[in-house]
């Protein structure tokens, strides 16, 4: 799901700490799920930590396990998809401010 260049900036966003922009963007093609993902847990590679949009109504940042959001299927059995075309252009606060105005994540 993470290409080589990916897992290395998340983990380096990890060891540097601070606001960084969105590496990756996950989403359910058949749901209303949308994850903007900024970091990597040096220590648990399967520990992501960025916003989070289940498709309710209230988005928030937060810790997430990549093995659960991989195990997703929406209604119609899709699995999650990287959006291959995103690319960030503000910090992960800016997203998630935008996310609490809309109720939703607007990327």
């Amino acid at each position: 799901m993470f290409t080589v260049a990916d897992q290395v900036q998340l983990l380096v966003n990890a060891l540097n700490g601070g606001d960084h922009f969105p590496v990756v963007k996950l989403f359910t093609p058949d749901a209303g799920a949308t994850w903007l993902i900024s970091e990597v847990d040096p220590d648990d590679p399967d520990r992501l930590f960025g916003l989070c949009d289940l498709g309710l109504g209230y988005p928030e940042l937060g810790y997430l396990s990549l093995a659960e959001i991989t195990a997703v299927k929406g209604p119609l059995g899709l699995p999650i998809e990287r959006d291959r075309t995103f690319v960030a252009d503000k910090p992960l606060s800016a997203y998630a401010e935008e996310a609490r105005t809309n109720g939703r994540i607007v990327a």
